[in-house]
């Protein structure tokens, strides 16, 4: 049979820009939302919180087309993992969200504040919730954590007692003024003096 494609080297892929519709509809098209940027489901229990922010890559400009991913245990610091074996079976919180940043560079996501949660060793490790972040010219995504400022825990977190104190307010969300749910503000940065710390896992 003879051969009707070229040879050839296959184009390399780096993890975006991704396909919206599939990934992140968040109500823009005709799709089921399995996973969007609110959390929150009616028998959710906790603080209802908000975390808004903008990425930027090393040139201090915004991405618009960066997807980003959160994952977090509840309230009462259980995960929505069959692992967990001190989980809720019968909630529908599944501590994941998903969205992809705005024009401006812009995202948010709708949840609770996670509670305590015990690290391998058993050890309290302070409310946080895992954020990993897919744009182009990346060839894999990077995780880091966002916690939250104002929190007497923090000062014990094994994690966050592993980045150097000049650079540990780059994984702190900073509470904003205003009225209802608290909003925390958390800017990524993917490169430049203001760099995120990201986490090899």
């Amino acid at each position: 049979m003879p051969q009707t494609k070229p040879d050839g080297v296959t184009p390399s892929q780096t993890v975006g820009p991704y396909f919206a519709y599939g990934l992140t509809p968040n109500g823009k098209y005709d799709w089921n939302d399995a996973f969007n940027n609110n959390l929150v489901t009616p028998d959710t229990s906790g603080e209802r919180i908000r975390i808004e922010g903008e990425v930027f890559d090393g040139d201090g400009a915004v991405v618009p087309d960066c997807m980003l991913e959160i994952w977090q245990a509840d309230a009462q610091g259980r995960f929505s993992d069959p692992q967990d074996k001190r989980a809720v079976p019968n909630t529908s919180f599944k501590g994941f969200g998903r969205i992809g940043t705005d024009a401006k560079g812009g995202y948010a996501f709708d949840t609770v504040k996670p509670g305590v949660v015990p690290d391998p060793d058993g050890k309290p490790q302070a409310p946080h919730i895992v954020l990993a972040v897919f744009a182009r010219g990346m060839l894999l995504h990077n995780y880091t954590r966002i916690y939250f400022d104002g929190e007497a825990a923090n000062a014990a977190d094994p994690v966050l007692a592993l980045v150097p104190a000049d650079r540990r307010a780059t994984l702190i969300a900073t509470r904003q003024p205003g009225s209802g749910n608290a909003v925390y503000r958390f800017d990524v940065h993917l490169q430049g003096d203001n760099e995120t710390v990201f986490f090899e896992v």
